[in-house]
């Protein structure tokens, strides 16, 4: 994907641009937003700086945003520097006790830190947590081919809440844990289902490495805006939704099931999306809602 250079406005112009956001700042002010990011959206740097700035922007104008991350191509990455393969199993990564203490290392550690500290370089103030502080995540073994792969049991949300309360930008990294100790690697679209239906977040944007839901894979411009879960059954019963599409849009359909009112699929790659999702009446990538006939959409 190309970057275009950035358009030099006059001060007349940036005012307009301000004044139009207006409505938008106003109506996600005090608000909770869950946006998730991680994987291939988070590989070009000068990206993942430009989100990191547009979530402290949020912040700074009374948004309260949670940022839940993942970051599978390190992991991976770093797995192969000590010698280990990857191994995959229907879409997931089978992950034994040595995997489980590299998806830790990487996830609660490296990249967590990484993002809150480029938060504060940019304004924000923020703290990194996992599911296993407070034992926020709790899960147990999903499949036993899968090894310490987990599924969510319970989510217990007062640790973010906690540092909304206190002005932070909670970065959350979605490794659980059970009553025992084990660790488990939580996939991160189901994570920050979780953590916005609990929290009863306004919206959960999901940011990913491709444009939105396509009703032709080989076309770009065929981006469906915004679909309801009955759509959402009729692309899956066509085929239209497939592949690794199936557990995001599954977990944009949990997050509704749960309460949040818009789930946004959103293409992290380009420059500053997350403004334009949330600051626009543009919008980028596809939203799911429950009913797209609801009058307050």
């Amino acid at each position: 994907m190309e970057y275009t250079t950035p358009i030099k406005l006059t001060n007349a112009q940036r005012a307009e641009v301000l004044t139009q956001a207006l409505p938008y700042i106003q109506k996600y002010y005090n608000k909770k937003v869950v946006v998730k990011y991680g994987g291939n959206a988070m590989i070009n740097e000068q990206l993942k700086e430009q989100v990191m700035e547009d979530i402290v922007l949020l912040h700074l104008i009374g948004v309260k945003v949670v940022l839940v991350h993942g970051g599978g191509p390190e992991i991976t990455e770093t797995l192969k520097r000590i010698g280990k393969e990857s191994v995959f199993c229907d879409g997931l990564r089978v992950t034994d006790k040595e995997t489980a203490d590299v998806v830790q290392m990487v996830l609660a550690g490296k990249i967590n830190k990484s993002l809150v500290n480029m938060l504060e370089i940019s304004g924000g103030k923020s703290i990194g947590i996992s599911g296993l502080d407070g034992h926020m995540i709790k899960a147990e073994m999903k499949d036993e081919r899968l090894g310490f792969v987990g599924k969510i049991t319970e989510v217990d949300v007062t640790p973010i809440n906690d540092l909304l309360e206190k002005g932070y930008i909670p970065v959350v990294s979605t490794i659980g844990c059970d009553d025992n100790g084990n660790v488990y690697n939580i996939n991160a679209d189901t994570a920050a289902a979780f953590i916005a239906g609990e929290m009863e977040a306004e919206r959960l944007i999901t940011m990913t490495d491709i444009e939105g839901i396509l009703r032709d894979k080989d076309d770009r411009s065929s981006i469906i805006p915004c679909m309801d879960i009955k759509m959402a059954a009729e692309l899956f019963e066509n085929g239209i939704i497939s592949g690794g599409m199936i557990p995001k849009v599954e977990c944009c359909i949990d997050a509704i099931h749960k309460g949040v009112k818009k789930v946004t699929i959103l293409d992290g790659r380009v420059p500053h999306a997350l403004l334009i999702e949330t600051l626009t009446n543009e919008g980028a990538g596809t939203m799911v809602v429950a009913d797209m006939n609801d009058e307050e959409l």
